[in-house]
């Protein structure tokens, strides 16, 4: 699986406005063949953060970072933006989620 984490820095005015901007975005990546999850949080530390976690199978982010839902996803951010968004992105030997061992809850 590929494995991508992305941090994006929101000007202060457009905080509210970011998820409805990158929902067409949101929504087409989701229904892409090969994408396992796609889901944004609010950084508790920085109120202008905003985190988006994404898993794709091995060959299908390629397919994502060339459709035009990307290119159109990307331009409705920008100018929503404060800084260049900071990515870790790694193919790692697992299929998804998997329970945490340390925390069970029955």
């Amino acid at each position: 699986m590929i494995l991508i984490n992305v941090k994006f820095s929101v000007r202060p005015e457009a905080v509210e406005r970011w998820p409805e901007a990158v929902r067409p975005f949101t929504e087409a990546t989701r229904a892409e063949e090969g994408n396992l999850f796609f889901e944004w949080s609010r950084s508790l530390e920085e109120e202008n953060t905003f985190v988006l976690v994404e898993g794709f199978q091995d060959d299908a982010a390629e397919a994502h970072v060339s459709s035009q839902h990307f290119a159109d996803g990307l331009e409705a951010m920008r100018p929503l933006l404060t800084s260049t968004p900071q990515i870790i992105s790694h193919t790692i030997p697992v299929d998804g989620w998997g329970r945490m061992g340390e925390l069970q809850v029955d």
